[in-house]
């Protein structure tokens, strides 16, 4: 039974291998029967053209050596027949020949066009046709780049060939190939590309953010064509050693005109996801993400290698810097290897740091950079606050008494009102002595007199009998006040260490709560808080927080004075030893006040005798300077 199936599986193995191999030999057939028939030349208004015919649409690589020569070459055609009408001197075409050749074990057809002068070409297809233009030849005396050429028309190709391994170095520096969708497999035909030709300068850069290649022009015509037999024809195009991936795989489908080799290589490598790599002077060719994968591998491997080391100790005790500090910063900062770990002594400020040896000499440097002293800044605030004051009242007192008595020798002559009195009713007596007295004090009949007024005069006046007194009083007041408030709070702190510097008192409150008496206290005082940070440019950045404080017993509600503030929080950029202004305030206050009697204290020139006026100003400016100044050594 064993052998029965032996033999069976052997049967079929048979039959498979001569299947494939009557499929390739069919395939092979199909493609040789691609078959030029005739080249000939015909003259356009714009120039000349070539005409290549072949039996059925055929792919081609056309390549331009060097300035005198266009090369196309068709691979799986033949030229037995072939009807070539091309005379010598037909416009800028001096002749045309046509070769069999074998490329990479492959019949092909080559066609080489000679040109009397190096003008601009375009290959095209047309159906079974594909046409070569060239372009008028320039007058004599005028140049190419005079008509407008674009540089790769011009064909300004350096005769010193380049290592084109450069070429695809500066593409690796400036990107290179990135991955794209991958193409759909499918199965086609190679097409071989004509022998390397000398190359110019070939070099990729990146100018305006576009990359920029300057590699020779080519042009290709693929459809459904094998992807590796596309890699191999930029092999003989370039001159470059290429090793092709056997993960590499699809089919190439491009119709490019007079492109350079370099940007065709780029462009088809994006197109089916992937990139290369260079070693020396060989280019491996292989999906982004298995190059991916094995440089992940290569770095994975050099850092086990590089963690697989002694691991070593060492101490150094710090002077300035805090311990806790530092093994914070090495493991923020990945300076340590996975192996690695720091430790600190809080005793005596010391650093434990275990590593690779490679790793601590890194720690090294850097602790010796940081554990050093920081400079030192005195920071003065100047509080100035000044007050003036002014005031000035003048006011008013008269009070008078009149009366009509038989007693007086005067009387009305009437029974009734036979006699009568007038006089003031405001208050007390206006004047010394007895109110009503002829030498006593009169019924105030205007009360408006200043308050505690410095200056007074007045004036008494009665009649012979007495029957008519009045007695007046002027009063006045001025006065003026200047006040100037200076507080100076200074303090001295390290560069990016926070400083505080108070000066007051603290005022006792107490409430009562759930019969539970309790006494808390409000701070009324000077304050100032500063952080400075030093640049190197020899100026102070400062956050700044400046509160001036003072209780205003005056004002006082239940034995609770209120507190007058002025507060400043901001943050300043100031040279070392300079002044500036961080704020101000200031206020004016004028007041003005009239009492006055009804009516008669707006009648012209009477009105003096009833109104009083007080008119107070008062200005308070608030100004508040810092200084900071770096101490040296």
């Amino acid at each position: 039974m064993t052998g029965t199936r032996g033999f069976a599986l052997f049967l079929t193995v048979a039959a498979a291998g001569a299947l494939l191999n009557a499929s390739g030999a069919g395939s092979a057939t199909s493609t040789a029967n691609v078959r030029l028939k005739a080249i000939s030349a015909r003259a356009t208004s714009s120039g000349s053209s070539l005409v290549i015919e072949a039996s059925e649409p055929v792919p081609y690589v056309a390549t331009r050596p060097d300035p005198f020569t266009v090369v196309l070459e068709f691979r799986h055609a033949t030229v037995e027949g072939i009807a070539n009408s091309v005379a010598a001197g037909r416009g800028v075409i001096a002749g045309v020949t046509v070769e069999s050749v074998d490329s990479m074990g492959t019949p092909a057809a080559r066609v080489r066009i000679v040109l009397v002068q190096p003008v601009a070409h375009r290959v095209r297809s047309d159906r079974n046709n594909v046409v070569v233009d060239f372009e008028q030849p320039p007058a004599p005396g005028a140049s190419m780049q005079s008509r407008g050429l674009d540089p790769i028309s011009a064909l300004q190709v350096d005769p010193a060939s380049v290592d084109p391994i450069a070429a695809l170095n500066a593409n690796l520096a400036a990107g290179g190939p990135t991955a794209a969708a991958p193409a759909v497999p499918a199965q086609a035909p190679p097409i071989a590309p004509p022998p390397p030709a000398p190359m110019a300068q070939q070099t990729a850069a990146t100018q305006g953010g576009q990359r920029q290649y300057t590699g020779s022009p080519v042009s290709l015509d693929f459809s459904g064509v094998d992807l590796r037999a596309v890699l191999r024809t930029f092999a003989e195009i370039s001159g470059l050693n290429i090793v092709i991936d056997p993960r590499v795989n699809g089919t190439v489908d491009v119709a490019l005109k007079d492109v350079p080799w370099d940007q065709a290589l780029d462009i088809i490598l994006r197109s089916n996801g992937l990139s290369y790599s260079v070693d020396g002077t060989i280019v491996r060719i292989a999906p982004i993400d298995a190059l991916e994968a094995e440089q992940k591998k290569i770095s994975d491997l050099e850092k086990a290698k590089a963690e697989a080391g002694q691991i070593t100790t060492i101490t150094q005790q710090l002077s300035y810097a805090k311990g806790d500090a530092i093994v914070a910063l090495l493991k923020a900062a990945s300076i340590l290897s996975n192996r690695g770990q720091a430790f600190v002594d809080e005793r005596t400020n010391t650093l434990i740091v275990t590593d690779l040896a490679e790793r601590l000499n890194g720690v090294g440097d850097l602790i010796s950079k940081l554990d050093r002293p920081q400079p030192q800044v005195e920071i003065e605030a100047r509080i100035v606050q000044t007050n003036k004051n002014y005031a000035r009242a003048l006011g008013v007192q008269w009070g008078f008494n009149g009366r009509v008595d038989p007693a007086l020798g005067n009387t009305t002559n009437l029974t009734f009102p036979n006699n009568g009195s007038l006089g003031g009713r405001t208050g007390g007596a206006q004047g010394g002595g007895t109110a009503g007295t002829p030498n006593g004090g009169q019924p105030t009949a205007v009360n408006l007199p200043v308050a505690g007024a410095t200056s007074a005069v007045g004036l008494a006046l009665g009649s012979i009998n007495g029957a008519f007194n009045l007695d007046a009083a002027l009063s006045a007041l001025e006065s003026s006040g200047n006040g100037r408030l200076l507080s100076t709070p200074r303090v001295t702190t390290q560069n990016n260490m926070a400083a505080e510097m108070t000066q007051g008192i603290q005022i006792p409150i107490q409430t009562v709560s759930n019969n539970t008496v309790t006494v808390s206290f409000k701070d009324a005082a000077l304050q100032l808080k500063v952080t400075p940070q030093i640049s190197a440019a020899n100026t102070v950045i400062m956050n700044i927080f400046l509160e001036n404080s003072s209780p205003d017993f005056s004002r006082a509600v239940n034995n609770i004075p209120p507190i007058n503030t002025q507060r400043a929080v901001t943050q300043v950029l100031v040279n070392d030893g300079q002044t500036t202004v961080i704020g101000g305030i200031y206020t004016s206050q004028e007041q003005a006040a009239t009492d006055r009697t009804p009516g008669l204290g707006q009648v012209p020139l009477l009105k003096w005798l009833f109104k009083r006026d007080n008119l107070t100003e008062q200005n308070t400016e608030l100004l508040v300077f810092i200084t900071p100044r770096i101490i040296k050594g």
